[in-house]
């Protein structure tokens, strides 16, 4: 794939895993963080809002870098219908981890592909679905030491340390890190082909 005829890509995100996920991808690409700020409104399901936010980011990066193919993606933690954003401290990252315990929730990442100059644009979003183990105090706190939950949505990190709490998930494992490699790559073969 590093060898698409394609504009630069700049995946606007400042997300370590993001970028960890496009790199083995083999793509090429600049990461510029969007300063777009993320948008939640009670009547938008977890899929627009993810696309919704994931457009937003994009569009401010193209804006400077109109000639580029920009990447922005939103990735939502939901538990029925409660948004479960990053915690702002370790008693709240404790909170939803107690709240998730026992229970499947839905982890929705939305990705925006959007090239200013060429007026195109691709938004979708994935869900997979993830079953927490039963856990109980003990087991919260120490998944919570070895982890900074702080930057993650509904304060946890599946691919770190993610077999203590994880029971199993539905659906793509790259998603909850924070892109669907799979579908990533099915859009921009077709974002290639029809270029």
């Amino acid at each position: 794939m590093g060898a698409m005829k394609m504009p630069q890509l700049i995946l606007a995100s400042a997300s370590p895993r993001r970028t960890e996920l496009l790199r083995t991808m083999g793509l090429d690409f600049t990461v510029l963080p969007s300063a777009a700020t993320e948008v939640h409104h009670e009547h938008l399901t977890a899929m627009e809002t993810s696309q919704l936010n994931a457009y937003r980011k994009a569009r401010a990066v193209a804006k400077k870098y109109p000639d580029a193919l920009v990447l922005g993606a939103d990735t939502l933690v939901y538990l029925e219908t409660i948004l479960l954003g990053k915690p702002a401290n370790f008693e709240e990252a404790y909170r939803m981890l107690k709240q998730l315990q026992g229970r499947a929730h839905q982890v929705v990442t939305g990705v925006c592909l959007l090239h200013l100059r060429g007026h195109r644009q691709k938004i979708f979003a994935e869900a997979t679905e993830v079953k927490f183990r039963r856990l109980d105090t003990r087991a919260i706190h120490r998944y919570l030491a070895l982890i900074n939950p702080l930057d993650k949505a509904g304060a946890y990190a599946i691919q770190e340390h993610g077999d203590q709490i994880v029971e199993n998930i539905s659906g793509s494992f790259s998603n909850v890190v924070g892109l669907p490699v799979e579908r990533l790559k099915v859009e921009l073969a077709a974002w290639q082909n029809s270029a």
